[in-house]
Formats: structure tokens, C-alpha cells, sequence
């Protein structure tokens, strides 16, 4: 199986990301990377489907997808978004100052998908203790610290972090035409029924935004065809957030 790349700018294609501004801050880029290596990632993401099929379990209440914990399969072309070089990146590209922490799934929604519900991913994520150090990533599946509710063995010293970054890459779905539904749709209140604005899940393409209390984003339903993604998070410290918002303003699970 093909590693992941040593250095991004062996792979990075396009480096006009756009940011736009409604209905919350949020970037969009297609053609992330160059062909030869999106399709390793295609590969990569079909073969785990094909011979880990256990890897993807329906176990996440009120989201019709299913995930795989890519943690697990860190050893190839999609590991790329395990580094710290992707983690760097995305913290600049989002202005956020990231811990080194990652959480990451592969998700994929069959035709029929229902649509989600806005929410904002201002969620916690606990990590073992120490923090990395710079240069590297820690994973929520490294060690034996749960990673929603921070649960461990008695003595066990862990970090509760809180999401601050959300990044969205699609791969391995149908040429994707209007109607088909499987947008990330992006809210300006939790109440809002019609997204204000949309992502489609075009292959070899992405979405990123902070997380915030107004970062409100959720699945829309795909009529036709399959999704697939890979979510991922970095996080923050949480006196950053309670600094900025306060500690109401943290989600819990």
C-alpha cells in the first residue's frame, strides 16, 4: 500500500482557495490534489470499503451514514490527512490556533440518505495526555482515553480539547449533478429548514470552517447516489473557547 506523502507540495494541486463570507466564514477548494494521488486516495478509501467493511458502522444517533475510523487505517495515501503538515495547513487556512490534536472518519451515506440537522461541531474532544509536541498529531484513537466523554482507567491524566476546525474532502462519489442532493448544506440559525448555501460533494474538492456557536452546517439528503467523505476536526484549547464564548457555548455530547 502507497504511504502518505512525505511532503504536500508533492501532491497539493490547487492553491486558490476561495473563502466566503455567508452564511458563516467558510473555505472551499476543488482540485485539492493532483490527479495521480486523488486517485490513490480513491483507492485507498475503496479498498477499505471492499475488505473492512466492518470498518463502517451505522452507530451515530440521528445521522444516516456510516463511519469508519480512519485512525485505523492510517497506513496509506489517505493518512495524508493524519500528518502534521495537512493539520498545519488547515489551522492557516482557518486562523486557528490548533493543539495538534485530530479526529478524523471515512463516512459514507447510500442513496436515500435523510438530511440531517444543523448543528455547529462546538463539541469536546478528549485526548491523552501529554499534548504533542510540534511537529507531531495525536489521534483520538491513540491511547485509552474515549474520546467523547474523556473516559478512561482510574489515574489516567487526559486533555479535554473542543473542536476548532471542521474539513469536509469528498472522493469516490458519482459525477455529482443538481438534484442529487448530498450537499453540506450551511445554516444561518439552527432553526432554518433551507440551508442559505450549499457544498456539493464533488470529488477531489473540500469545505473548512471554524467551528463557533454560529458555524450551523449539516447533511442534506442524497436522492440518487451514494456520498462519501472523509470529516475530519483539529481542536483547541478549551479556555480558548471559553475565553471568546464562554463555557455555555461548548456542546456537550
Amino acid at each position: 500500500m502507497t504511504p502518505a506523502p512525505t511532503s504536500l507540495a508533492q501532491v497539493v494541486d490547487n492553491r486558490r482557495w476561495v473563502r466566503r463570507t455567508q452564511p458563516f466564514p467558510h473555505v472551499v477548494a476543488q482540485h485539492v490534489f493532483v490527479p495521480a494521488f486523488y486517485a490513490e486516495l480513491e483507492a485507498h478509501f475503496d479498498r477499505i470499503r471492499r475488505t473492512h467493511p466492518e470498518a463502517f458502522q451505522r452507530n451515530m444517533p440521528g445521522y444516516d451514514a456510516a463511519g469508519a475510523l480512519l485512525d485505523h487505517h492510517r497506513d496509506g495515501p489517505l493518512g495524508v490527512f493524519l500528518s502534521r503538515a495537512w493539520h498545519d495547513l488547515v489551522a492557516g487556512v482557518a486562523r486557528v490556533r490548533a493543539t495538534g490534536d485530530v479526529s478524523a472518519n471515512l463516512h459514507h451515506h447510500e442513496p436515500g440518505g435523510t438530511s440531517g440537522w444543523p448543528h455547529n461541531d462546538l463539541n469536546p474532544g478528549w485526548f491523552p495526555e501529554p499534548a504533542p509536541d510540534p511537529g507531531e498529531v495525536r489521534l483520538s484513537a491513540d491511547g485509552d482515553v474515549g474520546y467523547h466523554k474523556g473516559n478512561r482507567p482510574a489515574g489516567r491524566p487526559a486533555r479535554e480539547t473542543i473542536r476548532a476546525v471542521s474539513v469536509l474532502f469528498y472522493l469516490a462519489n458519482p459525477p455529482w449533478q443538481p438534484g442529487d442532493g448530498g450537499e453540506t448544506g450551511l445554516y444561518r440559525s439552527p432553526a432554518d429548514r433551507q440551508p442559505a448555501a450549499t457544498v456539493p460533494p464533488v470529488n477531489n474538492s473540500l469545505v473548512l470552517f471554524e467551528c463557533t456557536p454560529y458555524s450551523w452546517h449539516g447533511f442534506v439528503g442524497n436522492r440518487r447516489n451514494p456520498r462519501s467523505s472523509v470529516v475530519m476536526w483539529l481542536h483547541r484549547s478549551k479556555d480558548d473557547v471559553v475565553d471568546r464564548w464562554g463555557e455555555a457555548s461548548i456542546v456537550p455530547w
